[in-house]
């Protein structure tokens, strides 16, 4: 090295010493007001390693200070750079359940504090406070922004105290005040009360004052004081505050008195619910698209609205053929469907030669009355994958592109990967695959690094950041006009998808998601998913589920959970099942064999779980077929009774066989009589038991297998019977559910609504009332069991009511073709109306059953679009069966449904909408 070039030694330059400003120590005091039980302990968790860095297993431990209080004191070190730590207190039950404290509003701002001594007064937030509603992105990003801000009192020089309340529902023009006994809190002079300042995006109102002369206790309350007016406009509910607290030199206390006590249930809104498939537009491609979002947002501005309720928009490509219409059998819970993307919006312009070729077949399949879900999706995959080569380069060179894929890459490489694949080895089902049946992330990021598959692969990358920006740009567009957006969590996954064949150990593959018989399904349903391996997710602290939630809060202000009964417990049936008949909740607490003969039933336990099979069973279900049922499925015991040959003996092997012959009236009677014979049991063993443990068939009364009992039998089983379903499962699912649903509440900030429908359990209604989670209230399914009809003028507060479902027929469907006499009861009482009920819903009926649902006291009334259509005589469909969207009876239902106004024409529709609009304004919503 030359003397020129070699590097010199850097000399230190004197006086430039850098100096660290030394820690200093504060003596901080967490004390919770909290009255606990024996055996209950509280503990304290933060972003902080005093507190354990948020793990549970090392939170810190309160000590009882008394019947009012726990508390701890710990030695914190502050510099001028510290961390603002966010905490959170929990309480553990002596069975190691835990109850947490809600929110992620208690922050400490250590660089802040010149005191030496800091007391924290905390309340604790229940997670079932109505007001906790509040706080959630629908509410503060969009309903409320900015709408708590006022401005009120001055620090004092000496600060001894600050006051800290949440009031979320205040308008503009208002603040909190308070008043109380002595000079620091103006003798109760309610004509000059202390005014509190609220910093736009805090949750808390506050004021910092000089109690250094105060008396103790300090006794105190607050109201609300409007700016305009200078008057206090209302106090608090309940009793006056006390607080036993004396000022010191070098100490500060902060009072968080949680939430004023104020009525939490003015906000009420109402909004419309349908399908992004079912949207028509003028220029469309025969399916709704993400940005027609917008101009459905445009005319719920008009009409008064403030929330857009979808259905789930995940990718469904499995078979590719109309199967995949079903949009809850997702191939990844987080990709977005390409059947939504806007090829205008997509297309640069030097391909819109390519967009005008399609121009015949977009306008044929937007005339179309219902969804061609296979030529739609074909052709608009086919476009894109011709401009890709030529749009990719300049796409994936774009910083938003590159964000995008950083942040998405956990799910997008796997989601690339299995479509390549799915295509390639021409099935979804990745055991059937001749390489990369495991997935190995190591060999699929080397399979997408390099061609040809990289090519094909990054295909779907292009396909999903386009989709992605069209949302993104509909959402934030619905945001801008008032409305929020609300999604769909599917309780399921497909079993041939990206999710199961990624992380398989999170499933049980072997088992098939489901629900149990009830008036829509009398067969119950089979979705065909897998069953969540819910204690290996735990294991993973709910990961998947936090991605998941993640992902959809990129776009949705709330969602609603589709089943969740199914994080208490979920209809599990197994494979060799078609039906969901042949179901059983897992998990249960089984039937044990002792259980039999202690209640005095001694008959042997195989005759309940064998299929009951005598001649006069056949007669009954087959007829005149009944000698060539037994001729050709079965084998005579020579007691005269029968089982079913080895080859039929699953409702798998009557499904295979039957798929291998003509498809006719004949052979589906014949198949659908065998699967009854093979569901005609009382009980099902738990495998690998060795016939120590059972589960009820549910339904076992009407089964002749119970008929056919000896009456003491039968009513020894029935007793059993309602102890498994309805006693002895109740606590074990709350725990479930509370083991899950808060881990789940607690990484979200959007609202969270359950679809709590079916055989609900009695835990399910205190469970949502404790987190907080709004119910799903139907008119026409009432939850008490001795109403004919759920009043929604009585719905609770958080909750959403609704005339029906996307799984339900429309209000018109209902009264013109379903139980007769359930309508005119509906006629007559909540209707109020005399005589014969028209057999036409007419309009004043679809009207006079959304007003009902306006003037409910629920935080929500959401109504399907053809509900409100049906409203007016002119714009309603003509043949209601049209309307209709899913069958859940029917397994195979080809999900189409489309609008049969454009909603330019919808837009236009002005005295429809302001009529409409009437009714939301005088409901208050």
């Amino acid at each position: 090295m030359s003397r020129s070039t070699a590097a010199k030694p850097k000399r230190k330059s004197p006086g430039r010493k850098k100096i660290s400003t030394p820690a200093r120590t504060i003596n901080l005091t967490l004390r919770l007001r909290y009255h606990t039980n024996f055996g209950q302990s509280i503990f304290v968790t933060g972003n902080h390693e005093l507190l354990g860095n948020s793990d549970f297993n090392r939170a810190l431990p309160l000590q009882y200070l008394n019947d009012e209080f726990w508390q701890v004191t710990i030695a914190l070190p502050v510099t001028a750079k510290s961390a603002p730590v966010t905490y959170n207190y929990f309480v553990r039950e002596s069975t190691g359940a835990l109850t947490h404290d809600w929110g992620a509003d208690k922050v400490i701002h250590p660089a802040s504090l010149t005191q030496s001594e800091v007391l924290i007064i905390d309340s604790w937030n229940y997670a079932g406070y109505s007001a906790n509603a509040f706080a959630t992105k629908p509410f503060k990003k969009v309903l409320l922004p900015g709408r708590n801000f006022a401005l009120g009192s001055d620090a004092p020089a000496n600060v001894t105290h600050i006051f800290k309340v949440k009031a979320p529902l205040l308008t503009g023009t208002q603040t909190v005040c308070l008043a109380g006994e002595g000079d620091g809190f103006r003798h109760w002079q309610w004509n000059q009360p202390i005014l509190f300042n609220k910093v736009p995006g805090e949750d808390f109102f506050t004021v910092a004052l000089d109690l250094s002369y105060a008396p103790s206790p300090l006794t105190y309350k607050y109201g609300v004081y409007d700016i305009k007016t200078n008057t206090v406009i209302r106090l608090e509910d309940g009793e006056v505050r006390t607080l036993q607290d004396t000022s010191a030199p070098g100490k500060l206390t902060i009072i968080n008195d949680g939430f004023a006590v104020l009525p939490a249930d003015a906000f009420k809104g109402a909004g419309v619910a349908i399908p992004v498939f079912s949207l028509r537009s003028e220029n469309g491609f025969g399916v709704g698209e993400f940005l027609d979002l917008k101009t459905l947002a445009d005319w719920g501005k008009q009409a008064g609205l403030k929330l857009i309720q979808l259905l789930p928009i995940n990718d469904t490509i499995a078979t590719k053929t109309w199967v995949d219409s079903y949009p809850y059998a997702a191939i990844s819970a987080f990709a977005l469907h390409p059947i939504y993307l806007n090829l205008e919006k997509l297309t640069a312009k030097a391909n819109q030669r390519f967009l005008k070729k399609l121009s015949p077949e977009k306008a044929r399949l937007n005339g179309l009355p219902a969804l061609d879900y296979e030529a739609v999706i074909n052709a608009k995959l086919a476009f894109v994958k011709k401009i890709f080569p030529s749009q990719s380069k300049e796409t994936f060179a774009t910083d938003e592109y590159k964000n995008f894929f950083e942040q998405n890459k956990h799910w997008l490489v796997p989601y690339a990967a299995f479509s390549y694949l799915r295509d390639k080895f021409g099935t979804p089902d990745f055991e059937m695959w001749p390489r990369y049946r495991k997935y190995n992330a190591k060999e699929i990021s080397s399979l997408a690094a390099r061609a040809p598959a990289r090519d094909e692969i990054e295909f779907y990358y292009f396909t999903q950041y386009h989709l992605h920006c069209q949302l993104k740009e509909a959402t934030d567009y619905a945001h801008s006009q008032g409305l929020v957006v609300k999604g769909d969590l599917p309780i399921g996954i497909h079993r041939h998808g990206a999710d199961a064949w990624q992380n398989p150990e999170l499933y049980h593959l072997d088992m098939q998601a489901g629900a149990p018989p009830d008036a829509f399904a009398v067969k119950g349903q089979n979705w065909g998913f897998p069953t969540y391996n819910w204690p290996r997710m735990q294991q993973t602290n709910f990961a998947w589920w936090k991605h998941r939630c993640e992902q959809m809060s990129l776009y949705f202000d709330a969602f609603r959970i589709d089943h969740i009964l199914g994080f208490f417990r979920i209809w599990s049936i197994p494979l060799h099942a078609v039906e969901g008949i042949l179901g059983y909740f897992v998990p249960a607490i089984p039937v044990k064999a002792e259980e039999f003969p202690a209640r005095g039933i001694t008959l042997n336990l195989c005759r309940l779980t064998q299929p009951y099979i005598t001649d006069q069973v056949l007669r009954d279900i087959f007829q005149n077929d009944s000698d060539k049922i037994k001729s050709q499925f079965l084998t005579a015991d020579g007691s005269g009774n029968y089982s079913l040959k080895p080859d039929f003996a699953t409702q798998r092997q009557v499904e295979r066989h039957f798929a291998k012959l003509p498809a006719n009236e004949s052979n589906d009677k014949i198949k659908i009589g065998l699967y009854d014979l093979i569901s005609n049991v009382v009980l099902f063993e738990v495998p690998g038991s060795g016939g120590k443990e059972f589960h009820f068939r549910l339904g076992m009364a009407d089964t002749s297998c119970f008929k056919t009992l000896d009456a003491q039998t039968q009513s020894q089983l029935n007793d059993l019977y309602v102890d498994y379903f309805y006693r002895r499962q109740d606590d074990f699912w709350m725990r479930e559910a509370m083991q899950k649903l808060p881990a789940l509440k607690r990484v979200t900030d959007m609202l969270v609504c359950g679809e709590d429908l079916g055989m609900v359990p009695d835990c399910v209604p205190e469970v949502m009332r404790r987190l907080g989670l709004l119910s799903l209230e139907i008119q026409r399914m009432p939850k008490l069991r001795d109403r004919e009809f759920s009043y929604p003028r009585e719905a609770a507060y958080l909750s959403v009511v609704t005339p029906g479902t996307h799984d339900m027929s429309t209000i018109r469907g209902w009264w013109e073709e379903e139980d007769k006499t359930r309508v005119r009861k509906f006629y007559e009482v909540e209707l109020n109306q005399s005589g014969r009920p028209p057999a036409v819903c007419e309009p004043w009926i679809n009207r006079a059953i959304i007003i009902q649902h306006l003037e409910s006291s629920a935080m929500w009334s959401i109504f399907q679009l053809q509900d409100l259509l049906g409203m007016d005589e002119k714009l309603r469909r003509k043949n209601f069966h049209e309307e209709r969207i899913n069958v859940p009876a029917n397994p195979k239902n080809h999900w189409q449904y489309r609008m049969h106004l454009t909603l330019e024409m919808l837009k236009k529709a002005r005295a429809f909408t302001e009529e409409f609009k009437e009714y939301v304004q005088e409901s208050g919503r």
